[in-house]
């Protein structure tokens, strides 16, 4: 009896053991199969995020492109109904943009032949409409004004819009309907997704009991285990502590030998702007000594060059990292050192509109010096007698970066002799400065009367890109 009964005990022990086992295996085989559909629904979902992503980027190209179109014809319109040319600088920004949109749309549908075939049929429009704008600013500009407006109230360029907001406005609805397809895509693998998680749970209960009884062994060892850690995690904070000391004593280090070296290269180049100003006195000194005209003469401009190469020293501001200035601001303070160091006898007004451009710190000077000697040319030759007049100058920056310096006055106009403004000093500076940078000044009549005077700077801009 007593056999027959151990017997039965272990014929039941041995039961259970299997069904135990069996369900350690059956909850593996689940959590197996449930990670496998998870990772497979997860990398599914992530591949329709993406998609979904990429139309909300194609959707906002789409509407950049339009609102730089816009805007481009907002300012368009604007310049040519005021004259005011606040207005150039939103279309300039907008026409900036448009063909780098389009590019970066194109680029973005390049998969999607339906949609490339929809962009590429606006192409040749989006060009007319930039061709028509860039005509009637050049119109007005020159003084045609009259033929400016009519272009602009012909029913062509409202048309040519129209085209181009429709054909876009179909892009941006076929791109919806991408967004709503996948966003039901996404809806249903997160169905799967979440089935498969319950899936993994319940295989995961299933085998945490059957692993709980080994768990309370290991627990004990995990103690021993977090004990060493946490000493060896105290001696590492004090370790890091120690080196993130020396960290911020390193930094405060570098950012005083930094704040003394700025400070000594804008002393250096105020000494070498007072080194300047003072050889300018001495030239000064000099001309009221020199009785003889052609001495004079040659003195006077000896000191007005030592002035504009002082001066600009004087200014130069250097950013964060000593190396490069604003053009537009060093030029302005150029400018204005010309205004307060003018004679009292003299009331030629100064005007500007500069571009704002990031160059090296020894080609403002040279700049300075070019501009200089245009001003200077401008108010000894343009007005002669003390006569009263205004000068504009203008340092314009393209689209690929190139750069141009304009000085314009309302003066006396060019001499009849043309061979006068090649032979002259003040030229031949400027067209050995201008050379540095790929450029030639060229001189022009100005509509009205006066003299304009243009010098291309093509590779200033790309020379402080390569620099830096």
């Amino acid at each position: 009896m007593t056999d027959a009964m151990s017997d039965l005990g272990l014929y039941a022990m041995a039961k259970k053991q299997t069904w135990r086992r069996l369900a350690v295996v059956v909850s593996l085989v689940l959590i197996v199969g449930a990670a496998g559909s998870a990772l497979f629904l997860v990398r599914g979902a992530d591949t329709q995020i993406t998609d979904v992503v990429k139309t909300f980027e194609v959707r906002h190209q789409a509407r950049e492109l339009t609102l730089a179109l816009v805007d481009a014809e907002t300012g368009q319109r604007g310049y040519l109904l005021t004259q005011d040319n606040q207005y150039l600088e939103p279309y300039q920004n907008a026409v900036a943009t448009i063909d780098r949109t389009y590019e970066d749309l194109m680029k973005m549908v390049a998969d999607t032949p339906g949609q490339k075939l929809r962009l590429g049929t606006i192409a040749e429009q989006i060009e007319q409409k930039q061709v028509e704008m860039a005509m009637t600013i050049t119109l007005a500009s020159t003084g045609r004004l009259a033929e400016a407006l009519a272009i602009l109230r012909s029913d062509a360029g409202h048309a040519l819009m129209e085209t181009l907001r429709t054909t876009i406005r179909t892009f941006v609805v076929e791109e919806d309907a991408k967004l709503i397809e996948r966003n039901a895509q996404v809806e249903t693998t997160r169905q799967l997704l979440v089935a498969a998680i319950l899936a993994a749970l319940a295989g995961a209960v299933t085998l945490s009991y059957a692993l709980f009884t080994r768990t309370q062994q290991q627990v004990r060892a995990l103690a021993r285990t977090r004990n060493a850690l946490m000493l060896q995690n105290e001696e590492l904070e004090e370790h890091v502590r120690e080196r993130t000391v020396e960290a911020e004593e390193a930094r405060a280090h570098a950012e005083r030998e930094r704040a003394r070296v700025e400070a000594l290269l804008q002393d250096t180049n105020h000494r070498i702007g007072n080194s300047l100003a003072t050889v300018s006195s001495l030239l000064g000194l000099q001309l009221t000594r020199t009785r003889s005209r052609e001495v004079r003469t040659a003195l006077e401009a000896a000191q007005s060059r030592v002035h504009a190469i002082a001066s600009a020293h004087r200014r130069l501001r250097l950013g964060d990292d000593l190396e490069t200035t604003d053009a537009a601001e060093f030029l302005e303070a150029v400018i204005d050192d010309m205004r307060k160091t003018q004679p009292t006898d003299r009331q030629v007004s100064f005007e500007t509109d500069l571009d704002s451009l990031i160059i090296n710190a020894r080609d403002a000077t040279t700049i300075g010096i070019v501009l200089g000697e245009l001003l200077t040319n401008a108010v000894k030759h343009a007005f002669p007698d003390n006569r009263p007049g205004r000068v504009w100058a203008r340092f314009k920056v393209r689209v690929d970066g190139a750069a141009k310096l304009i000085v314009e006055d309302d003066g006396r106009g060019l001499p009849e002799d043309a061979t006068q403004l090649e032979s002259g000093l003040g030229s031949m500076i400027i067209r050995q400065l201008a050379r540095q940078f790929g450029g030639e000044p060229s001189f022009a009549a100005r509509d009205g009367g006066g003299t304009i005077v243009s010098v291309a700077l093509p590779s200033l801009g790309k020379k402080t890109a390569a620099t830096a």
